[in-house]
């Protein structure tokens, strides 16, 4: 809670640097460690049931029985464009595409896609720049305030959301120039909690849409890819509220895309608080996956599998069943940048970004 309530710049880098960077890399260590002396054995193999809170041992193998992923990127999404000044409303636009009649669309990052997962709110924003929109952020560092009141911080969360109501006023106040009619979310628990935010009446006219089901509104699809098939694991908190989440799967990346049902296990700060509990929910979706992974070798044998998601949450929690079913996970809209704008499509979109891309407005 310490790193979502955080919105000095300075102070998330600290706590991003101490819980993601080390903290991640001690309890693979633990893992490892775990792992080689036989102590995740029982607990993967059938979960015990859950009758109030297990011993502190247990629990401790529970937090060390599947690891953390790592390969994270270094910094924020923010960082990384250099726009943490709460000051200034970055406004980003393809000078080549974006016109007179292009959309404006206004991008809450929250905290999943900006500060932990920083590749999905980049993805998010090279899409967009992409396919000739005009993207606006927030200023600095922001949530949406939905984990602080699941949390039982109902005080907090309502601060937070009033907090940044009359701050998105402001911004259309600044902005009236802009026409903005889609507010664009890229995780599901913000998309629960910005429904709350009567946009409409910030942005009016405005609706909230999820960017993948924006990205297949604006016709953007792969071909079917040779030699790779898909799995969709689609989140608790789904963010696609407008159209079926697997045939969005489905339209984008242009083949036939397999549901992979049943919860991760991760569920925010789940995994954290009640480790146990999340156990017995991964082996079910162990199961889950291996059924997905059969049913694809059954016609496909030689093809290269990966799950897509559409969650922060849910992409931690699927990459942490790697070491079991050697399926990597990622962003359906981070899959789309790949395989559209190229390997290097992050380094890419951020040059061209700063080179002429970025307008900061003052607030």
């Amino acid at each position: 809670m310490l790193f979502l309530n955080a919105t000095d710049a300075d102070a998330i880098k600290l706590t991003r640097k101490a819980m993601i960077e080390w903290g991640y890399a001690a309890q693979r260590v633990g893992y490892g460690i775990a792992r080689r002396m036989g102590l995740l054995r029982a607990q993967n193999a059938r979960p015990p049931a859950t009758h109030g809170l297990p011993p502190v041992t247990a629990q401790v193998i529970h937090f060390f029985n599947k690891p953390m992923p790592g390969g994270l990127p270094k910094k924020t999404s923010r960082a990384l464009l250099g726009l943490e000044d709460p000051a200034m409303v970055p406004v980003i636009r393809d000078p080549a595409k974006a016109g007179e009649d292009a959309d404006a669309v206004f991008y809450f990052p929250g905290c999943g896609s900006e500060r932990l997962f920083s590749q999905v709110g980049i993805a998010t924003q090279a899409m967009l720049y992409h396919v000739g929109a005009i993207t606006v952020l927030p200023p600095g560092y922001l949530c949406c305030g939905y984990p602080q009141t699941a949390a039982g911080n109902h005080d907090k969360g309502q601060h937070i959301s009033t907090t940044n109501r009359v701050l998105f006023h402001r911004v259309a106040n600044t902005l009236n120039y802009l026409d903005i009619k889609t507010v664009v979310v890229s995780c599901g628990t913000c998309m629960d909690q910005l429904q709350k935010y009567q946009f409409d009446k910030i942005f009016p006219g405005s609706r909230l849409l999820d960017i993948h089901e924006y990205l297949m509104e604006k016709g953007v699809k792969l071909d079917d890819v040779p030699g790779v098939k898909y799995l969709y694991h689609d989140p608790c908190h789904t963010p696609m509220k407008q159209h079926d989440p697997l045939q969005v799967a489905n339209a984008l990346m242009g083949s036939e895309v397999q549901l992979s049902a049943r919860c991760c296990g991760e569920a925010g700060t789940l995994a954290v608080s009640r480790p146990d509990i999340s156990t017995q929910i991964r082996f079910r979706k162990l199961e889950e996956l291996n059924l997905g992974l059969e049913k694809i070798r059954a016609t496909a044998p030689a093809a290269q599998v990966k799950t897509l998601t559409s969650c922060p949450s849910c992409l931690q929690g699927m990459l942490r069943y790697r070491d079991d079913t050697g399926l990597d996970a990622d962003y359906i809209v981070i899959e789309l940048a790949r395989r559209l704008l190229g390997e290097t499509w992050m380094e890419d979109y951020i040059a061209r970004a700063n080179q002429g891309g970025i307008e900061r407005v003052l607030l």
